[in-house]
């Protein structure tokens, strides 16, 4: 499994009083998504890997968050707002924004961005660039939630590679050791077994559709046992009395 890169020291001529260290958070910075796709196809992701991941306590998963990753420590240089991203090795718990310098120098293992036509350009150009050179992130996607556009990247030995297409046009993460593929036209995650897995509206309304025909072989159940006594009945066998 690669490692994405950590944060570069701070350089011995830069002077104590240009380096800015900031104390606590650091608000995110990213301007508002431009649809509603964007908005729900982003809300889903993370709201389904927390879901799907829930006992683990070693990961950080959040989108459309600014990415802080100055040398200088600085918050208005050197930084980048993922769509959706994960960072593994990490403590689970809320934040503002991800500031590398103050998360032990760690940068996303998994970014994924959701494509536009304001942000295709720079989403498979500069920011790819910036994920393979600079964050090291091992596994880079992106989709276009209206064309179904999906493509992915794994780095090998500093370049990203093109991760192969499956015979259900899914891409493997290797980082988070799932698939990503479309299902009626969002993007999803499914295990190695080519399950879906399930948001948590998904699985209360499978559980509903359980209780309903759980019930309803109750019912039919019911109705059959009254029918058979019916004709018992009509044969003079009395039940009650067997």
């Amino acid at each position: 499994m690669s490692e994405p890169a950590t944060l570069e020291l701070i350089s011995d001529n830069i002077s104590e009083e240009e380096v800015i260290f900031p104390h606590g958070d650091i608000l995110s910075d990213e301007p508002p998504l431009e649809s509603d796709l964007h908005r729900d196809q982003i809300d889903l992701l993370i709201r389904i890997l927390k879901l799907w991941w829930r006992e683990r306590q070693d990961f950080y998963a959040s989108g459309n968050l600014t990415v802080y990753y100055s040398p200088n420590q600085k918050k208005s240089e050197y930084f980048r707002g993922p769509d959706f991203f994960v960072v593994l090795g990490t403590e689970k718990k809320d934040r503002k924004s991800w500031v590398v310098w103050q998360e032990d120098g760690k940068y996303p293992n998994v970014i994924v961005e959701i494509l536009s036509s304001s942000t295709t350009v720079v989403d498979k150009g500069l920011k790819k660039q910036v994920y393979q050179d600079t964050f090291r992130t091992p596994d880079y996607f992106w989709f276009h939630p209206v064309t179904m556009e999906l493509q992915g990247f794994h780095l090998v030995d500093g370049k990203y590679q093109e991760i192969q297409v499956t015979t259900d046009g899914r891409l493997w993460s290797q980082q988070l050791e799932l698939y990503l593929g479309v299902y009626e036209g969002k993007l999803r995650f499914f295990t190695t077994e080519n399950q879906l897995i399930l948001s948590s509206e998904e699985l209360a309304e499978r559980e509903r559709l359980r209780a309903e025909q759980a019930e309803e072989r109750a019912q039919q159940a019911e109705q059959e046992l009254a029918r058979l006594r019916e004709v018992l009945r009509t044969q003079g066998i009395d039940l009650e009395n067997i």
